[in-house]
């Protein structure tokens, strides 16, 4: 999606000749013919939908230091660049500290006003991005840093707003990659806790005999090994909200000391001898379906009832087929910035190619697919050419590939064959190796989702990897 560009200037002849090398150059052109019009349509009601801004410094009425002195308090991040006929340093000084994020003299190069378009964009996106992640790190992270216009999202997103106004502890449910992580964070940033710390703990990626030294601490000495105290992930929390991510992954003795801890605000560091009162605001998040869980005996019922009291599901992006655009012009500049090319945008036919594909990965998938996307680019624009990955396969609706019980020795070339060349059924193991191979070619290694369409856990998931990987080296 090509960039907008609002052109401001009081010369009709200057303000055609401007379009028409704007345009030239790739750029949408909207037109201000002065500046009262620019600064009604930068801080009217539809102010929004201009990515940089080109202005003339001298016009009559409302000049160029007018407009930058009223746009700028209510659009901070947006590049606006000046046009002057007079370069002096004075002149210079003057725009830059009203506001100005460039300046071009009159009459500019169209290579220069591309260039400095181009650059002021990049910079933009790179500043907005630096600022979304100081948000993020420090805490104060809101929902307005969500992309999410769609009917699903906007409710889930609804119900998160309603639950940071409160203490209350929230359970996020939806599958790997729907961004589990920002709602809780945006939830943080939302709340009376903004600021505070932000502690964030996988529960599915600790190993079981270390869960309870990281999750509540261990004084120095406590068993071989720990050389020194750690006060835990609890303690670091305290003050501020711990984030317990695929929170379906722990074991039932770590379920029962987890539940204590919640219901007394206190904890008992591994060797120590009198527990240590927390103040956390606990979010959890899981890919899984704790209830099942529940009924299965794999998850503490009343561990469940204590987390469950504000449940959120994330809807898969499938089922918001209407995000997947802003996203992806999102991703494609970001990257774009960040790896110092020149994407202008995404070809209508590769945005219908990624707006029509099931993203069995979700957000986190579409992320990656444009990052290298943006790397194999040739051209300014976004082609089907530059995400293999999606032209080269053709999912199922619901994200699963079809299955074949062909025989290898036919001539086919099925995804899975159920016989060897000899005719006969092949090994269980051998079978179960393929689908876990092709599982991870298919969910691009997302071990969560492969896990979760296998219907095994993820450290079983591990250790069967790692068995097919002793077989390769051994073979």
């Amino acid at each position: 999606m090509a960039r907008t560009v609002l052109v401001v200037d009081d010369d009709p002849t200057q303000l055609r000749l401007l379009e028409s090398v704007i345009t030239r150059a790739g750029f949408r052109v909207e037109k201000a013919s002065g500046g009262a019009e620019a600064v009604e349509r930068l801080t009217g009601e539809h102010r929004s939908g201009i990515d940089v801004v080109l202005l003339d410094l001298v016009m009559p009425d409302v000049d160029g230091l007018d407009v930058l002195a009223q746009v700028r308090p209510q659009q901070p991040e947006l590049p606006i660049v000046v046009l002057t006929a007079h370069g002096g340093v004075d002149t210079v000084v003057k725009a830059m500290r009203a506001g100005a994020s460039d300046f071009m003299v009159k009459p500019a190069a169209p290579e220069r006003i591309r260039v400095t378009l181009e650059n002021s964009l990049k910079l933009s996106t790179l500043t907005g991005e630096i600022s979304r992640l100081h948000r993020r790190m420090s805490g104060e992270m809101t929902f307005d840093d969500l992309i999410g216009k769609s009917a699903p999202m906007q409710s889930a997103i609804h119900l998160a707003q309603r639950g940071a106004s409160s203490n209350i502890p929230i359970l996020i449910e939806g599958e790997s990659g729907v961004g589990k992580e920002m709602v809780a964070r945006a939830i943080q940033g939302t709340s009376e806790r903004a600021g505070r710390p932000f502690v964030t703990v996988n529960c599915g990626a600790i190993p079981e005999n270390l869960v309870e030294s990281i999750l509540f601490g261990h004084e120095k000495g406590a068993f071989t090994g720990a050389s020194s105290k750690n006060i835990g992930k609890f303690q670091e929390a305290s003050g501020g909200t711990l984030f317990l991510d695929e929170i379906g992954e722990l074991k039932l003795d770590m379920q029962v000391k987890l539940l204590r801890a919640l219901q007394q605000g206190e904890i008992d560091p591994v060797g120590a001898s009198r527990p240590v009162k927390v103040d956390i605001r606990l979010i959890s998040a899981t890919n899984r379906t704790l209830s099942q869980m529940v009924s299965e005996g794999m998850f503490r019922e009343d561990l469940y009832y204590r987390l469950n009291v504000f449940p959120i599901t994330l809807p898969p992006l499938r089922d918001r087929p209407e995000d997947v655009p802003d996203l992806i012009n999102h991703f494609a500049r970001t990257f774009a910035a960040s790896e110092n090319k020149n994407i202008q945008g995404v070809t209508p036919e590769a945005m219908a190619l990624l707006c029509d594909y099931a993203w069995p990965g979700n957000v986190r998938q579409l992320e990656n697919a444009v990052f290298r996307a943006v790397v194999l680019a040739e051209d300014s624009m976004l082609t089907p050419q530059d995400f293999p990955q999606i032209t080269g396969k053709q999912p199922m609706p619901d994200g699963q590939p079809p299955l074949s019980t062909g025989d290898a020795s036919a001539g086919a070339s099925p995804i899975l064959n159920m016989h060897d060349v000899e005719g006969h059924v092949r090994p269980l193991d051998d079978i179960e190796g393929d689908v876990i191979r092709h599982a991870l070619k298919h969910y691009d290694g997302q071990m969560s989702e492969i896990a979760r369409r296998l219907k095994i856990g993820r450290s079983t998931l591990y250790r069967k990897i790692g068995e097919l990987e002793d077989e390769a080296v051994a073979d």
